[in-house]
């Protein structure tokens, strides 16, 4: 189909309606093949390719499942809450207030005002990182020769400040991201060693506590060590849920998680949010 013209372009766009590709958003998310709820309750239906990122803003209760369906998918996740992104996701504290460094089922996401902004409700991966943070253009400049958003190795902090963008935010903005499906531990002499991840299938499912916008790049992570970019597509699938409450055993699991929900609740009681 020519395309030199307006009305051949135009032609040409419309031809591409219904099209599906391997990475692509699918809207409406109700569309999505075997979905793992009730088919309407689907908000959120995307396959992020390799060296790509996404975004949403999610309501509080949601639940979101990251997949890594081809065993090298690495997603680099930032959590803002939705109205005041000020409050945002805090590796530090997440990490130090639950005594772990090493994120899994039952583990809470915090932000700096001791509230939680998700909580991990499964997993079958066990290869995460809280430690190393994402890509930046200078260093994936020095290992694969470019690291800008449009060339063949993109860092994860380029893709994030693309993503924080288009929510309205800069890069002061974006603090240190948490990584899922690559896992780094912490040898007894304090070097960091690359795990890897499990390989093709796994997933983590996290439950939105507020109202959050996530910034998510799909990128390797920063001290995997081969040589090549290697990065395959990440499955993101979220549906309407309901927020942990005082009943769940999430929420009285460890004083510190129960002390993070109370501050949570406390704060959206007094906003009329809950």
């Amino acid at each position: 189909m020519a395309t030199a013209t307006t009305y051949g372009a135009r032609d040409h766009a419309r031809a591409q309606e219904g099209a599906r590709a391997e990475a692509m958003p699918v809207v409406p998310a109700a569309d999505w093949p075997d979905p793992p709820c009730a088919a309407g309750h689907l908000v959120w239906a995307e396959t992020v390719a390799g060296g790509n990122y996404t975004h949403r803003v999610l309501a509080r209760g949601t639940e979101l499942r990251l997949t890594d369906p081809h065993g090298d998918a690495c997603a680099h996740l930032l959590l803002h809450v939705a109205d005041r992104p000020w409050e945002r996701l805090n590796v530090a504290d997440t990490v130090k207030v639950q005594w772990n460094a090493y994120l899994g089922e039952g583990r809470l996401l915090l932000s700096d005002q001791g509230r939680v902004l998700a909580s991990v409700v499964a997993d079958t991966s066990g290869r995460h990182d809280a430690l190393c943070g994402t890509s930046t253009l200078v260093r994936n400049t020095e290992r694969y020769g470019a690291g800008a958003p449009q060339s063949a190795s993109p860092a994860g902090r380029e893709l994030l400040k693309l993503a924080a963008a288009k929510n309205g935010l800069e890069p002061r903005d974006l603090p240190p991201s948490l990584s899922f499906f690559q896992g780094v531990e912490v040898r007894e002499d304090g070097a960091l060693e690359f795990t890897g991840s499990t390989g093709p299938g796994g997933s983590v499912t996290l439950r939105a506590e507020q109202d959050l916008t996530v910034l998510i790049a799909n990128v390797p992570h920063p001290v995997d060590p081969r040589p090549a970019y290697v990065s395959t597509p990440l499955e993101v699938l979220a549906w309407r849920a309901a927020p942990t409450g005082p009943g769940d055993p999430l929420w009285q699991a460890t004083p510190e998680g129960r002390r993070a929900f109370l501050n949570t609740a406390e704060y959206l009681a007094a906003r009329g949010l809950a």
